[in-house]
């Protein structure tokens, strides 16, 4: 199957200055909204607080629960539907009570504006301020680990600068994600982290097809007499490929988002996100960085062939 034909001349290349303003664009208004709103809105993974799932016997209003809460001093809380319609996931920041001593709270509280007989505790759960910075640490660690396994495989695999040109991509990628987080005003849990660590490798799929083209091609010498040429004219050569995978993922994903909720839904909403931001940078973000870091290795190497060229040789002095 064919979406674009295999004879495409697109000139990637020479969108460089407009994809990379746009990218910086992106970047800085995101991280605006990330700052604006006083950081990353965290979910009780991360912040700590208490966790309580109820489940009704018919669907209920969210916004009566929320006005049913108000009745109680239970601190800020955030209400939504998790899994299906009729379990509802409460989340308290703070609470001084007793884990049983909360959920009933809870419960007696929506006893005016539903049937008590109708409700039912599920589970309460309580997150400690220690417990959550420790699991923010370790799942930002978890990104770091990753990114280094990265370099170290594709330093291995191909070399250094196709390795710094990957990891500059896969940054966009997570500074783009957390940005439209940011500004859909979405919790960061660690459904979040993990939906992270799979965009990073949905991003980095598709960015060494691409690069594992431009060096065959390189290395047969086709596609151009320069660096630039030849990365055009293996993006056009996988474009197609490139262009199904990211089609194929993005529906299935899409379906998930429609039809999920809760948990679920955010994990997909991400992936989503991910999706569209990876294939992005694979095109326009990790290639013409390639370019960058082999001009900068090249002047290196010529650098250092100059210093030897101009360095003093000492010639061996005659026997007696």
């Amino acid at each position: 199957m064919k979406i674009i034909n295999s004879d495409t001349h697109f000139d990637f290349m020479g969108k460089i200055k407009m994809t990379m303003t746009i990218s910086g664009l992106v970047i800085l208004i995101g991280l605006g909204s990330v700052a604006l709103s006083g950081g990353l809105k965290y979910g009780i993974d991360f912040a700590g607080g208490t966790l309580i799932q109820l489940q009704f016997k018919t669907p209920p209003d969210i916004e009566v629960i929320r006005d049913g809460l108000k009745t109680i001093s239970l601190g800020e809380s955030t209400i939504q539907e998790f899994g299906s319609k009729r379990d509802i996931l409460i989340r308290i920041q703070r609470s001084e009570e007793k884990l049983e001593a909360v959920g009933s709270k809870v419960r007696n509280s929506l006893g005016g504006k539903f049937n008590k007989e109708d409700i039912t505790i599920e589970r309460v759960e309580m997150v400690g301020p220690k417990v959550g910075r420790d699991l923010r640490e370790k799942a930002l660690l978890s990104i770091l680990y990753a990114i280094i396994g990265i370099v170290i495989y594709i330093s291995w695999r191909f070399e250094l600068q196709y390795a710094v040109a990957a990891i500059i991509a896969l940054v966009h990628d997570v500074l783009v994600t957390l940005g439209a987080f940011s500004i859909l005003d979405k919790e960061f849990t660690l459904v979040i982290i993990a939906a992270f660590l799979a965009i990073i490798g949905y991003s980095l799929n598709d960015t060494i097809v691409v690069f594992d083209r431009i060096r065959e091609n390189y290395t047969a010498g086709r596609g151009g007499s320069d660096l630039r040429s030849i990365i055009n004219t293996s993006l056009n050569e996988t474009l197609n490929r490139t262009i199904i995978t990211s089609m194929t993922t993005f529906l299935a994903v899409i379906v998930i988002v429609w039809l999920g909720s809760g948990l679920i839904q955010s994990f997909a909403t991400t992936l989503l996100i991910g999706i569209v931001v990876g294939t992005y940078s694979s095109l326009f973000i990790a290639s013409p960085v390639l370019i960058v870091m082999d001009r900068w290795v090249q002047n290196q190497q010529a650098a250092k062939k100059l210093r030897q060229s101009q360095s003093p040789t000492i010639e061996p002095s005659p026997e007696v």
